[in-house]
């Protein structure tokens, strides 16, 4: 076995194995619901430690190409994208949804985020946390786009995007029947879900090979749960007429489709990531 193909195992097995057994744990014998972020941030985190660990110790290969240093000179447009790209498709997902008569434009449930907030203000305060939360989100992109998905395929983006955004999705399955996320018909719910994984992953491998920084990645993660997610699910999937999460995701789907496939049109060049140290 080479050392690279022992390194992605070693990775895989301490991502899916750490995690889930936390989840267990975690709900099954603290009780801990799935929206606590004391579940969550422990269990997010593990791909980060497993790909550290990997590359420490079982391949030994250091972190040259891990994409560890800001950049912040030459990657800021990247980051610009990263920071207010999630906002704008929001926006886009909740315009196709009025256009399609699913949604009668209404921006009231977003005074719901956060109990005695006006909703403009609610979404401010989260466009403005999303940098202070990218080093959370940092730990499953340090693992799935810096390490994973550059050494599958040799790193030729569409299979290596494709195999990543399932192993990725699978990874977050036990999240499904543990209430974290509820969906109706399961199997359906999956597959949507999975389907957005890998949409997701072609946006965030691009940013992380365009700007030589996993940090892009990163910041682009959490405002992808912190604000196009949360947003579109709190305008769409609550109430009786809701679309529910499989509908939202599918709606959401859209957009992120299309940016993939403008990504996928594009040349590949990649900017070298250099050594942290």
């Amino acid at each position: 076995m080479s050392s690279k193909t022992r390194g992605m195992v070693a990775f895989l097995a301490l991502s899916f194995g750490g995690t889930w057994l936390w989840l267990f744990v975690a709900y099954k014998v603290m009780g801990l619901s799935a929206l606590n972020p004391l579940l969550q941030l422990p269990a997010f985190c593990v791909p980060g430690i497993a790909a550290f660990v990997v590359r420490r110790w079982v391949t030994r290969e250091g972190f040259v190409d891990a994409g560890l240093r800001l950049r912040l000179k030459t990657a800021w447009p990247y980051y610009l994208l990263s920071w207010f790209g999630p906002l704008a498709i929001a926006a886009v997902t909740m315009a196709l949804a009025a256009a399609l008569g699913l949604w009668r434009p209404d921006l009231a449930p977003l005074d719901e985020i956060a109990d005695g907030v006006p909703g403009w203000a609610a979404v401010l305060a989260l466009m403005l946390v999303l940098p202070l939360l990218t080093p959370v989100y940092w730990g499953e992109e340090f693992g799935w786009t810096s390490y994973l998905r550059p050494r599958l395929f040799g790193g030729r983006m569409a299979p290596s995007v494709i195999v990543t955004g399932i192993i990725w999705a699978s990874w977050h399955y036990p999240l499904a029947f543990i209430g974290y996320i509820e969906f109706p018909r399961l199997f359906l719910g999956l597959l949507v879900w999975t389907l957005c994984f890998q949409f997701q992953e072609v946006i965030l491998a691009w940013l992380f090979m365009r700007s030589g920084t996993i940090w892009t990645a990163s910041l682009a993660h959490a405002g992808n749960n912190m604000v196009l997610f949360l947003l579109t699910g709190q305008l769409l999937g609550s109430g009786d007429d809701g679309l529910g999460m499989a509908g939202v995701t599918l709606l959401t789907m859209i957009p992120l489709a299309g940016l993939s496939l403008w990504i996928a049109r594009r040349p590949n060049r990649a900017v070298a990531c250099e050594s942290p140290q």
